[in-house]
C-alpha cells in the first residue's frame, strides 16, 4: 500500500488548509493535491493526500472513510498508481480532420453544392453564377 490516499466527494468550497487540519488526526501530512478543472479552474471534488508513512495512511482510511466534512460524506481509500503511458514523447497531431478524410468525407476534391430544383430555371442559373 502507498502512503497516498484518495479523498473523494469533497465540497467545492473545501480548502487545503481545512482538509489538512481535518486529516492531521491520523498522522503527518506531507502533501495535499487538489486537481482542478482545466476550463473553469474550480476544484474537481476530490484530493490526493500523502502521509509520511503507510501506517498513517491506513489509519486515515480507517478513521475518515464515511465521515462528514462540509456536509458531505467523504470517501477515503488508498490511491491507485497511475497506469504507465506509452514510452517516449507523445506524437504531434495537428488539429483538424484525421488524415484520409477530406472536406466532404472523402479524399477527393471538394464538390460544388447541390441545388434543389425548386423555383424557376432563371433563378437557378442566377444562383449558380453567383458562386
Amino acid at each position: 500500500m502507498s502512503a497516498k490516499v484518495f479523498v473523494g466527494n469533497l465540497s467545492y468550497e473545501t480548502t487545503k488548509a481545512e482538509l489538512t487540519g481535518f486529516l492531521s488526526e491520523a498522522g503527518t501530512i506531507v502533501d495535499v493535491h487538489f486537481p482542478t478543472d482545466r476550463e473553469t479552474q474550480r476544484p474537481r471534488g476530490f484530493a490526493f493526500v500523502q502521509f509520511s508513512t503507510e501506517a498513517e495512511a491506513a489509519q486515515a482510511i480507517q478513521l475518515f472513510d464515511a465521515r462528514e466534512l462540509g456536509g458531505r460524506r467523504l470517501k477515503v481509500n488508498a490511491a491507485e498508481a497511475r497506469p504507465p503511458g506509452p514510452p517516449g514523447p507523445r506524437p504531434f497531431r495537428p488539429a483538424g480532420p484525421p488524415p484520409g478524410v477530406g472536406r466532404f468525407g472523402s479524399d477527393g476534391p471538394p464538390r460544388a453544392p447541390r441545388f434543389k430544383t425548386k423555383g424557376s430555371r432563371r433563378g437557378l442559373r442566377a444562383r449558380k453564377r453567383s458562386l
